[in-house]
C-alpha cells in the first residue's frame, strides 16, 4: 500500500481506541463529514459489519440488507472523522487500501465497477461481505488494521463512543436504542443492584473503597 505504512496506521488506530475509552468526543468537533469517496468507502465498510436500512432512495453506501439502524446511522462516520482522533488524517489511506482490495476482488470475478463511485461501494452486499470476511484471514498482512477498524465500528453502534452516553440516550442514539441500553439513574450514573447470575460471585473485600475500587 502507498502512503502511511501499516505501523503508522495501527499506532493511530490504537491511540484512537485509547482516546475513546476516556470519554465521548466534543460534539462541536465531531460534526459529520461530507460524503467524500473516503467517507463513502468507510461507510460501506461499516455497513457491511453492522448493516442498516438505506437513508434515502438510491443510497449506494448503505446496501439496505436489513431493516433498522446500522453503524452508519449510529454515527460511525462522525466518530472516524473527528479531528480529536489521531486516525482521522489516515482515513484516506485506509479507504484507498480497501478500494484497492475491491478492485482486485472484482477483477478476479469479472465484476464491472462503475467509475462514478468508490470501488468498494460498487460491490453488492454479498460481495462486500465476502471481501471483508477475507480481510480477517490469519495470513492477511493488513488484518490488524481491519481488526481495529471493526472495533471502532462496534464502538459507534454499541456504545455511542463519539458521544457522552447520557446525551446519546437522551437524543435517541440509534444503536443504544436498538440494543435497549438501560437508562441511567436520575443523577446520570448507572447502578446495577441485581447480580447478573442472581447471586454475588464473591464476598466484598472489607477494604474496598466507596467507588468500588480495591484498596
Amino acid at each position: 500500500m502507498t502512503g502511511p505504512d501499516r505501523r503508522t496506521i495501527l499506532k493511530a488506530l490504537v491511540a484512537t481506541l485509547a482516546g475513546l475509552s476516556v470519554g465521548g468526543l466534543d460534539a462541536s468537533a465531531a460534526s459529520a463529514a461530507s460524503e467524500s469517496w473516503t467517507t463513502q468507502t468507510l461507510g460501506a465498510f461499516a455497513d457491511t459489519l453492522i448493516p442498516g436500512e438505506r437513508r434515502f432512495p438510491g443510497d449506494m453506501v448503505i446496501a439496505g440488507a436489513v431493516t433498522g439502524p446500522g453503524a452508519v446511522q449510529a454515527g460511525v462516520v462522525t466518530l472516524l472523522h473527528s479531528p480529536e482522533l489521531p486516525v482521522a488524517p489516515l482515513l484516506p489511506a485506509i479507504a484507498a487500501l480497501l478500494d484497492a482490495r475491491a478492485v482486485a476482488y472484482a477483477a478476479l470475478r469479472l465484476i464491472w465497477l462503475s467509475p462514478s463511485r468508490p470501488p468498494f461501494v460498487g460491490l453488492s452486499f454479498a460481495d462486500r461481505t465476502a471481501l471483508v470476511g477475507g480481510l480477517f484471514d490469519p495470513d492477511d498482512l493488513d488484518r490488524p488494521i481491519w481488526q481495529v477498524m471493526s472495533l471502532l465500528v462496534g464502538l459507534a453502534f454499541d456504545t455511542a463512543g463519539q458521544q457522552d452516553t447520557v446525551e446519546a440516550l437522551a437524543q435517541g442514539h440509534p444503536g443504544l436504542t436498538w440494543l435497549r441500553f438501560p437508562e441511567p439513574d436520575a443523577d446520570g450514573l448507572w447502578r446495577f443492584p441485581d447480580f447478573s447470575y442472581g447471586r454475588p460471585l464473591a464476598a466484598l473485600h472489607p477494604n474496598t473503597t466507596a467507588s468500588g475500587s480495591p484498596a
